[in-house]
């Protein structure tokens, strides 16, 4: 069921206004990991490439010094998409092994999800990678209580950059950051003014990337304190973290595994009644009759492929599962799964009819 290596990974840069989305990827044009990378950008103004500038190849493309690919995005995302694989195929730009898609500030990144998960002919050779959120230590707060694309844009970061942090006042920054870890605490937190953003560590170590499929679940794991000693006494670890008074985020688990048909009829009810509630699921699952764990990963309506593990990141093989949602209590979630549970094994464990 895991999605084809040899397909595109797509990075998503995503944050409001003013959060240093555009310096952060002036950063990253001129690293050498973006010399094979695809960029769609709103408006070249916006992002000042002039000094980056090799080749113009037509009103709507440049080549860069750093061998990396620009172009603007004038009408649908989709068509943008697939006129520049179109042109990749026939030759007319350079091969890109890597998209990079920087949003506007105001944008709900979902529906630019949804259109790697749902349009087909971008499926075919497409899959998306990490979502990089930038959010400014100076104006942080202020925009996660005032705007929601900015709690959307965080929610579904797998990185979220903080920016800004030299020029913020004392305690500022820390403030923050602990509202980022409330709000998702599963993604991994990095400050760019202390030290220089790691391309690869962007751009790489998603959860389709083979190579990095188990310490990326890993982090996920430790990052919601799931292998303490005092999670492992409690048969359902419930850590509730309220961002405001609509959005709250908790992990589940559970110690019997998991039956996969039983789970995926659950999923599916519950994002096609509460879909754009559920700002984000993520967990790794011990499903009956697999040996290895099974990775689930989704966005509201939008669900990544399920990715099978060739190993357990550690010895807890109970199902773990994050949740963040808005407007909907981790009790109904519970118990709404653990019905769904129940009803499986119980079934699974009646004798045959004679």
């Amino acid at each position: 069921m895991t999605e084809e290596l040899t397909h595109i990974p797509v990075n998503i840069i995503t944050g409001f206004l003013g959060s240093g989305k555009t310096t952060l990827l002036q950063r990253l044009l001129n690293s050498p990991e973006f010399s094979d990378t695809a960029v769609l950008i709103n408006e070249f103004g916006e992002v000042g490439l002039d000094h980056h500038l090799l080749e113009e190849i037509d009103e709507d493309t440049l080549l860069l010094q750093s061998g990396c690919i620009c172009c603007t995005i004038r009408g649908d995302l989709k068509d943008a998409v697939r006129d520049l694989y179109s042109r990749r195929e026939r030759g007319r730009i350079p091969p890109f092994r890597r998209l990079v898609i920087e949003t506007t500030g105001l944008a709900d990144p979902a529906p630019i999800l949804a259109t790697f998960m749902s349009e087909p002919v971008i499926r075919h050779h497409f899959r998306l990678g990490n979502v990089i959120a930038t959010v400014d230590a100076v104006n942080g707060i202020l925009h996660l209580e005032c705007q929601p694309e900015s709690v959307k844009q965080v929610a579904v970061a797998d990185r979220i950059i903080l920016t800004k942090t030299d020029l913020a006042a004392a305690g500022q920054a820390a403030a923050v950051k602990a509202r980022l870890k409330r709000l998702n605490p599963s993604a991994a937190l990095i400050e760019s003014a202390n030290k220089p953003v790691d391309p690869a560590e962007l751009l790489a170590h998603d959860i389709h990337d083979e190579s990095h499929k188990l310490s990326e679940v890993a982090r996920w794991l430790e990052s919601e304190g799931s292998n303490s000693e005092d999670d492992r006494d409690h048969a359902h670890h419930n850590d509730v973290n309220r961002h405001d008074a609509n959005i709250s985020s908790f992990a589940l688990t559970f110690d019997k595994p998991m039956d996969w048909t039983a789970f995926g009829i659950w999923l599916t009810m519950l994002l096609q009644s509460r879909g754009e509630d559920v700002l984000r699921v993520k967990g790794i699952l011990n499903v009956v009759g697999v040996p290895t764990p099974v990775v689930i990963h989704g966005v509201q309506h939008i669900v990544h492929p399920p990715v099978h593990m060739k190993a357990w990141p550690d010895s807890d093989r109970r199902s773990r599962i994050v949740f963040i949602v808005r407007n909907i209590s981790r009790e109904h979630i519970e118990k709404s799964l653990s019905a769904f549970n129940g009803l499986a094994h119980s079934l699974e464990t009646q004798p045959d009819a004679a």
